[in-house]
């Protein structure tokens, strides 16, 4: 917790609803949360980053910082991966912790962290056996996954296919976790 509120580390994958996360990050702070926005190296090529860090009031962190160096952002009570790429979901699963992003969802499963995760692969891969495996151990695991295969975007489908990104279920899911922080 930060001054009374607890701590939402948004990890942003490398997906077009990434470019939308200053209204995400918006409605977590009207709700009560602190929240600081971590990138996926792929993440940072869709996010504003100084205008998160203005908005947040902490910088987007994309690497791992160097062993003498501060901690520059609080310790998270829960997590949002907006959007979870099938990268990101597969080695999650497999416990791989080859960038910042994944090594602190890692370490937020083994903490046993709220976490909410919204896939967002195009319905190719998400039709890949290894996400729905990916998919499979993360929910047994914990993880509150949003996931409608049927709202999911065509191969190169642009920007239209970001249309249909469930903001309004990740918003009722991080309301929950809000709830569940207070007690």
């Amino acid at each position: 917790m930060t001054n009374g509120k607890p701590v939402l580390y948004v990890i942003a994958c490398g997906g077009r609803p990434a470019g939308e996360l200053p209204d995400l990050v918006t409605h977590a702070q009207q709700e009560g949360w602190t929240v600081c926005v971590v990138a996926t190296p792929s993440g940072t090529k869709f996010l504003d980053i100084a205008g998160l860090a203005a908005l947040t009031g902490y910088p987007v962190r994309s690497d791992y910082k160097r062993p003498e160096d501060p901690d520059v952002l609080p310790p998270a009570d829960a997590m949002a991966v907006v959007p979870a790429t099938f990268n990101t979901m597969n080695k999650w699963a497999q416990g791989i912790s080859d960038t910042l992003a994944l090594g602190l969802l890692n370490e937020a499963l083994g903490l046993g962290l709220p976490i909410v995760a919204v896939p967002w692969p195009n319905v190719a891969l998400a039709r890949h056996p290894a996400f729905g495996n990916s998919v499979a151990l993360l929910r047994e695991w914990g993880v509150k996954v949003v996931f409608d295969p049927e709202r999911l975007p065509a191969p190169d489908s642009g920007q239209p296919g970001a249309a249909t990104f469930p903001w309004e279920d990740l918003r009722k899911e991080l309301q929950v976790m809000r709830s569940a922080c207070r007690g």
